[in-house]
């Protein structure tokens, strides 16, 4: 039988230091199976993508994530993450792919902002779904007194400030955000640098979450080149990401968060270096979401077998 878990299946069973856990030892035994993203335009507004095959020595399964994103949308990211058994294929559960994606992403981010970020005023550009979940995962893991948030629709930052419960302020440009805060989180559609070097003051962290596919932009090539810059994947950095969105090279990555986590390549250096990570997002981060929460829901879902 197929368990068949909606969002609010997925969110009911979804445990935030669990998945931190499980995150972490992904990045720590990083395998040797190339990480596939495979995205094509469609007609119109949208793009498909397939993330394959999200495995994690250890776990018994293995993901398989099609999405469509549709930028006007809501949600903009709609699909699903197929869990297989990995002995056999097995479907064991389908599971929305936009609640698990936010999720491996933002939780994903959080253990990058945590190991490179100093301590400090937190900024938000982008008052999604994405910066609520990277800020959820990081309040557990540092204490987090106060917020910068800016959104192009100054209600939805009001909104997403009141909803944190954390004291702050709500600022009309993401300049003003990296003016007040030493740790900024970027998720957005941008396509066009939304800050650059001279924007930046000297000791902050960086975390942009909205370059993850062709075209979008976050931060410019100049900041980027001053920064000490990680990545979850230099190869797909550099196809699709941050790096290669404005000219760079995956040379331009200093590390990988496995080589930093793991102690191979050094984080942040000294108080005045900026730091930024720079993911694109990796198929194994899915299963971290999807093993957990289908551990937890056993039981308790709606199934189907598909082969009656």
């Amino acid at each position: 039988m197929t368990a068949l878990l909606t969002r609010s299946d997925v969110l009911q069973a979804l445990d935030v230091p669990a998945v931190l856990d499980v995150l972490r030892a992904g990045f720590l035994q990083s395998g040797d199976i190339e990480p596939l993203r495979i995205r094509t335009d469609l007609p119109g507004p949208g793009t498909a993508t397939a993330l394959l095959p999200g495995v994690i020595p250890g776990i018994p399964a293995y993901t398989v994530k099609v999405n469509a994103k549709f930028p006007g949308a809501t949600p903009a990211l709609r699909g699903m993450v197929c869990l297989h058994d990995l002995t056999d294929g097995t479907l064991l559960a389908l599971l929305d792919s936009s609640t698990i994606t936010a999720w491996r992403t933002g939780l994903a981010a959080t253990l990058a902002t945590d190991a490179l970020a100093p301590a400090g005023t937190v900024g938000i550009i982008g008052a999604g779904a994405q910066a609520a979940m990277t800020l959820a995962g990081l309040v557990a893991l540092r204490r987090v007194d106060r917020l910068v948030v800016h959104d192009v629709v100054p209600d939805r930052a009001s909104e997403f400030l009141a909803q944190q419960g954390i004291p702050g302020v709500v600022v009309s440009s993401p300049q003003k955000v990296a003016a007040a805060a030493g740790v900024v989180v970027l998720a957005t559609w941008s396509r066009e640098p939304l800050l650059t070097a001279a924007d930046v003051r000297p000791g902050s962290h960086l975390t942009t979450l909205g370059a993850d596919e062709p075209g979008k932009v976050e931060l410019s090539a100049d900041l980027l080149t001053a920064a000490r810059v990680v990545v979850d994947d230099r190869s797909l950095a550099a196809q699709m990401g941050a790096l290669g969105n404005v000219g760079l090279s995956a040379d331009a990555a200093h590390a990988t968060l496995t080589e930093v986590l793991n102690g191979v390549a050094a984080g942040r250096r000294s108080a005045e270096e900026v730091t930024v990570y720079a993911p694109v997002g990796l198929p194994w981060q899915d299963l971290a979401v999807a093993w957990p929460v289908y551990q937890a829901s056993k039981g308790d879902v709606r199934t189907v077998d598909f082969l009656s």
